[in-house]
Formats: structure tokens, C-alpha cells, sequence
């Protein structure tokens, strides 16, 4: 069980071959890495397992590798069919799935034997931190040498098309590093000139952005460039998708296994929970709910930032949470109906599907406007 999604093994994975399992969505939701929030989203489970799925059934047809296996038909397993003999396709569903079939890799242990954790923010790969000491304590060698021939890449491949306000990527680079012709970064966003794609640890605590060296040895037998490319396919799909619905595909990020030789798209992609999204100038993604709470809630925003920099005194401590000083209120009732319509709206959207009952992304983008 992760924050958000449930995670099933129909059969496991082996040294020498993939398994089977399921991701069951959930309507729980994460910010900040805080993990499980006190509250839910209506829809949101089913809304982002319509839209990885349809990602990855575009993916499939340009011939890019992945884990994926379908979705559970739910009308067919309410009628008492076992769920492995309800994965179809995602058009062949009798309505909107919150199950996703999927291939299993392993996912060895990282073993934490003290030192810095690191510094940041995982969401969508913003605010990880930087510093190349950070991490210190993580063994990524005792890693690999659990990991036979197929394994989950311990890290998250972030792409970028443009540079909205708040982005990491402000902090840790100059405009002038993309051919901008600007002295500094502008109050709005920035569209990029070409597409930029980074690594960032996924089993630490606090991820943190790498050099290219450091996320080839953390890699192990999966090939930077390799990873590297198969993100920028991911991105190319996934943005031309999203203009073809009106949508900006802002940035995103993937995660890999490696089997035979070969690196395959894992997890979830192109949903409002991995990637941001935005809709005639409205963010329509997680964003939302992380202004809010930057509106809403700053004190618990600012006890999270606190405690992400004071656990680097800590050297045993690998968990921030756990010296956090405060906790997240519950979204208001209007708020978390306006943002369940958005969710709704947004997979119809972009799927060009009714699957929920929701307004049109037209009026849902203009009520989380006010929010």
C-alpha cells in the first residue's frame, strides 16, 4: 500500500522472470510527501487509472515498452468474474476501472545505515534537493546485489516542457543554461525551448536531484541513456496527447524496471497525480491542492519545510515526519467537491470519454479558479 494506491502480487516476481499484480487506485491523496492526507477525493482512484491506462495503451501503440497489462473490467467482476480474467482494455471496460493489471518486477530492500538523508519536495520531481552527500547512508550496491535479472530502477526520470513559478528547477539552474534570454526567472511560467530531463532518487526519504554520474551508478545495468529516452518518448506521447485536448503538459515524471537487457515504463503515467497539466492558464493537476494548502495552511507548509532541513541533524533519523511538528487540516467540503469535479472533468477530458459525472472541463477549470 502506498499513500494513494494499493498494490496486489498475483504471482511474484522471480530472479529469472516478471510476476503478476495489480494496482487497486484509491481516492486518498499525498502532497508535500506527507504521505496519506486526513481526507478523500471522490473519483480521483478511478479518474487517474482512466488516464494511466489510456497513456499506456498510447505508449503501446508507438511501440514503447511497458509493464502494463490492462484494466479490471469492474461491471464484470461485480457480476463475480475473478479479477484476472476481467483485464481488458481500457475501451472494453463496462465502466470506469479503479483496477490496473500489471507486470511485477522486484524491489530489493535499500539498506540506511545513517548519514544525511537528503533535502526536498518528490512531488511531480520538484524541490528535491541537490547536494551530492546527501544520501550518504543509502547502499545502493547491497541494492543491485539483491536484485537478479530484473528489478525496479531505484529512481524517478523527471522531464520538463516549460518552468512554471515555484518550480525546483528555478532554484538550481539560470535561465541562460536553456538559451533564455533572461536575467532571471520571470513571475509566470517559462516554456523551455526543448524538452529537459532529469534524475532524482525514489527510495530515500527525501529525494534529491543527481548528476548524471551519480544516477548511472544508483542505476545499476539500466543505461542512463536508455532511461533517458524512454522518458523523452513518454513526454512526446503524453504532450501530444494533452494539446490535441486543449491540455499544456507542463512535466512529469516515470519510473523503469529493467529486465533482459531492457528498460520498460512502471508505475502510473501521464495522470494529474504524476504529471502537471494545465488548462486555458489553470493548473489541472495535484498543484491545486498543494496551493491550497500554501494558501490555506501555511503553518503546516512551513512546519514540512522545518523538518525536511532540520533532519539533516539527525544522522539516524531517516524519516522527517517523524520530528514534524504539525499536521494538515482537512480540505473544506466546497473545496473538495470543486477538486473531485476537476479530477472527474479532466479524465474525460483527455480521454475524450464520459466515464465520470462531472461537469465540462471548461466549467470545472473556472471553479477551482476561485478556490
Amino acid at each position: 500500500m502506498t499513500s494513494v494506491k494499493e498494490f496486489r502480487v498475483v504471482e511474484s516476481a522471480s530472479d529469472d522472470a516478471l510476476g503478476r499484480g495489480r494496482f487497486v487506485f484509491t481516492d486518498a491523496y499525498s502532497v508535500f510527501d506527507w504521505g496519506q492526507m486526513p481526507d478523500a477525493i471522490p473519483n480521483k482512484g478511478a479518474s487517474l487509472c482512466a488516464m494511466g491506462a489510456y497513456n499506456f495503451e498510447l505508449l503501446e501503440a508507438e511501440g514503447v515498452p511497458t509493464h502494463y497489462r490492462g484494466v479490471v473490467d469492474p461491471v464484470a467482476v461485480d457480476a463475480g468474474t475473478d479479477p484476472e480474467e476481467a483485464v481488458v482494455d481500457l475501451d472494453e471496460a463496462g465502466g470506469a476501472p479503479t483496477e490496473m493489471a500489471i507486470e511485477l518486477t522486484q524491489v530489493p530492500d535499500l539498506p540506511y545505515e545513517g548519514g544525511d538523508a537528503g533535502d526536498g519536495d518528490g512531488d511531480a520531481g520538484d524541490g528535491a534537493g541537490t547536494d551530492d552527500d546527501y544520501g550518504a547512508g543509502y547502499d545502493y550496491d547491497a541494492y543491485h546485489a539483491a536484485a537478479g535479472g530484473n528489478f525496479l530502477v531505484p529512481l524517478e526520470i523527471v522531464f520538463r516542457n516549460t518552468v512554471p513559478v515555484g518550480s525546483s528547477l528555478r532554484k538550481r539552474r539560470d535561465p541562460a543554461d536553456f538559451d533564455l534570454d533572461f536575467d532571471g526567472w520571470p513571475d509566470e511560467v517559462v516554456d523551455l525551448p526543448e524538452p529537459v530531463v532529469e534524475f532524482s532518487t525514489k527510495y530515500e526519504e527525501q529525494d534529491r536531484y543527481l548528476t548524471r554520474e551519480e544516477a548511472d551508478r544508483i542505476s545499476g545495468a539500466a543505461d542512463v541513456d536508455a532511461l533517458e529516452a524512454l522518458a523523452r518518448d513518454v513526454n512526446r506521447v503524453v504532450t501530444d496527447r494533452a494539446e490535441a485536448q486543449g491540455f499544456v503538459h507542463e512535466d512529469g515524471k516515470i519510473e523503469c524496471l529493467y529486465v533482459d537487457g531492457e528498460v520498460r515504463v512502471a508505475d502510473v503515467v501521464g495522470t494529474f497525480d504524476e504529471n502537471r497539466f494545465a488548462y486555458d492558464g489553470q493548473e489541472v493537476s495535484k498543484e491545486v491542492v498543494r496551493q491550497w494548502y500554501k494558501r490555506n495552511d501555511p503553518e503546516w507548509v512551513e512546519a514540512v519545510a522545518e523538518a525536511k532541513d532540520a533532519v539533516e541533524d539527525y544522522p539516524d533519523v531517516a524519516d522527517w515526519r517523524t520530528i514534524c511538528d504539525d499536521s494538515p487540516t482537512e480540505l473544506p467540503a466546497d473545496v473538495l467537491g470543486a477538486i473531485a469535479d476537476l479530477y472527474g472533468a479532466g479524465a474525460n477530458a483527455y480521454t475524450g470519454t464520459d466515464w465520470f459525472d462531472a461537469p465540462g472541463i471548461d466549467d470545472a477549470v473556472d471553479a477551482v479558479r476561485e478556490l
